[in-house]
């Protein structure tokens, strides 16, 4: 269960601007039984009691208090989340501002805990899931959160978001059922997902939004705004420049701040982000001390631009890895398939066989990474050799609509480690082209009208030039031309939403146990819906009938076993050419902050909700400006 990565960059890193709950399809929930309960989970019992006080990795005596500044590249120019993705550039804080009506346990793999509701009711059919809303919820102009307040946000969600309409295309309706109950219908029965996807849903003030702003203007929402935003949640926006930084204050009189799932988090008492035009330029904003957490997700900025640096020798700036566990992953270059010129897999492949990875990994990366090699890469859902049991049954009920090579051969990337294997696989490459109908004429691939096969790969910021540059130079040699288009945030935003597009970067994050994302990321309904995930263009039948097998799986060997087909079947179609990943989150922090004994199993460092800032600390590092 995983919602949409954001491609934009914080502290350096893609960020999934997602709901990390990890569900899926598995034994019926305890909570599915018509009766009220405080968590539901979708694998044995939830760890923590009704009565708990906070979550193990939290502290619930941590300081609260002290600035923590997070870098993010690029600008914004809306606070509104209900377009986001479709117009504007979102500032990515403020989703923070706003309650969910559950919260998600970071060393649990599949439990959900009430947050805005107090209790959760699942139908024993699953057709149905109602929650109770806590009494004193209230937003930050002291007025209660009602069912209201939650039927409107969920409809305005569902009718301007095309991945909320994709997200929540089988839940029928929601409606108030009580004083302070919302219940949401199912189209279906047996989906052990929707509630905790239901249960994720950020609620916004319905009476603010039907308001008037202070120039007395009616409030749109679906219009992109600068105006500061109503929220109910722990932090309130406090005030910003457009594009360059967004300063959040904690609010002191929080209504949840109590709350075991609260308890322990959200300890900083103003979280600034301050936005930078380049990753270059968030490495030297880092190392000039304007904000004070990064992650590195470049090998060679890792390798090479801080270990010289006298903070880092000094113990002011911190270098640290921390595991990076719970998620799989697929990032790659993803061919839009509605071009004629990307239909044949075999293009595909060809592209795939001319990326000389192992050079990239020696000469760019330091060896820091792992090849790709699954939509699922990290996880246990990963497919791996020929498929067994009940992943191989299930693929043998869609004999006739998959790839023939899926029960034959297992699913490898080309290897170039050395000048023989490069050449054999230029040779392969050049090989499918013709198969494919192409020719090599005076040094260019042409199809059968003489048109060269050319490609352009888009990106917006600069740092993938030093991997497409030489990948462009390998395709020369097999007679594509390719060329690197770098353009802005918003440029490309627009054009990805309307799959203007050969080529570009991107990823798919995957929880433990995925369920309805699917289809958005590779369901032929998403395919042509202006600002799907389905990025790739997929309308595929055998595809659809397998992510409805993740979905409606019956257990957790059920779940595994249909995931690892999906992922076989996926890979078997060359629809992207893998890049590379690591199982560390390498991190850098000025040295003004301390984090609880126990991290959480599920979120690499935590940082920075349940860590918390050392006046200690800070006096020897200086304090943040």
């Amino acid at each position: 269960m995983t919602q949409p990565v954001t491609r934009r960059l914080f502290n350096g890193t893609l960020l999934a601007a997602c709901m990390i709950g990890k569900a899926g399809a598995q034994p019926v929930p305890p909570g599915a039984t018509g009766e009220w309960t405080h968590a539901i989970t979708l694998m044995g019992q939830p760890k923590y009691r009704s009565d708990f006080t906070h979550f193990d990795y939290a502290d619930s005596s941590a300081p609260k208090g002290g600035l923590v500044r997070l870098g993010a590249q690029g600008g914004f120019d809306n606070f509104n989340i209900v377009v986001s993705g479709l117009k504007g550039d979102l500032e990515g804080g403020v989703q923070q501002i706003y309650d969910t009506l559950m919260t998600e346990s970071s060393d649990e793999s599949f439990s959900s805990y009430g947050l805005l509701a107090e209790a959760v009711r699942v139908a024993p059919d699953l057709g149905s899931v109602s929650y109770r809303l806590r009494e004193g919820a209230k937003w930050h102009d002291g007025k209660p959160v009602t069912p209201e307040d939650v039927v409107w946000s969920f409809d305005v969600l569902k009718a301007n978001s095309p991945f909320y309409a994709a997200y929540y295309q089988t839940v029928s309706k929601a409606e108030a059922t009580g004083p302070r109950e919302v219940t949401f219908t199912f189209t279906e029965k047996g989906n052990r997902e929707l509630p905790q996807v239901i249960g994720q849903l950020r609620v916004l003030p319905k009476h603010w939004w039907e308001g008037k702003d202070a120039q007395g203007r009616q409030r749109s929402v679906t219009e992109t705004s600068l105006e500061i935003p109503l929220g109910s949640g722990p932090y309130r926006l406090e005030k910003f420049e457009p594009g360059r930084t967004a300063t959040y204050t904690r609010v002191a009189d929080y209504w949840g701040k109590d709350l075991g799932v609260n308890a322990g988090r959200n300890n900083f008492g103003t979280v600034r982000y301050e936005y930078f035009r380049d990753g270059t330029v968030l490495v030297e904003a880092l190392k000039g001390d304007l904000y004070d957490f990064r992650v590195e997700n470049i090998a060679r900025n890792w390798a090479t631009a801080y270990d010289d640096f006298p903070a880092v020798k000094d113990g002011r700036l911190i270098k640290e890895a921390f595991p990076d566990k719970g998620m799989g992953i697929m990032q790659a270059f993803a061919f839009n398939t509605r071009k004629d010129k990307f239909k044949d897999p075999r293009v595909r492949r060809a592209f795939n066989l001319a990326m000389n990875y192992e050079e990239m990994n020696k000469a760019l990366f330091y060896g820091l990474y792992k090849r790709i090699n699954s939509y699922f890469f990290g996880s246990e859902l990963a497919s791996s050799g020929l498929p067994e049991g009940k992943e191989r049954e299930i693929l043998e009920g869609l004999k006739d609509k998959v790839p023939a090579s899926v029960f034959t051969t297992p699913y490898t990337n080309p290897v170039n480690d050395g000048p023989d294997a490069v050449r054999a696989n230029l040779r392969e490459a050049v090989r499918l082209l013709r198969e494919a109908g192409y020719e090599l004429k005076g040094g260019q691939m042409v199809d059968k009208t003489g048109t060269p096969l050319t490609v352009e790969f888009l990106e917006f910021q600069n740092t993938f030039e030093r991997v497409i540059l030489p990948f462009s130079a390998q395709l020369k040699l097999i007679g594509i031309g390719a060329t690197l288009r770098v353009i802005d945030q918003a440029q490309y935003q627009n054009r990805m939403r309307n799959f203007d597009f050969d080529i570009t970067t991107t990823n798919w994050g995957e929880s433990l146990s995925p369920g309805n994302e699917q289809r958005e990321y590779w369901g032929s309904a998403a395919a042509d819906n202006p600002g799907s995930r389905n990025i790739v263009g997929i309308k595929d039948p055998a595809i659809d009938a397998l992510i409805e097998k993740v979905i409606f799986a019956p257990d957790r060997e059920g779940v595994i076993a249909a995931t690892r087909a999906l992922d076989r079947v996926l890979l078997a179609h060359d629809f992207v050419v893998p890049q590379w990943a690591s199982d560390r989150q390498r991190t850098l922090r000025w040295n003004r902050f301390s984090h609880p004994p126990v991290l959480p199993l599920y979120a690499n460092s935590g940082f920075p909700t349940t860590w918390w800032y050392d006046e200690a600390l800070a006096a020897k590092t200086g304090a943040p400006r």
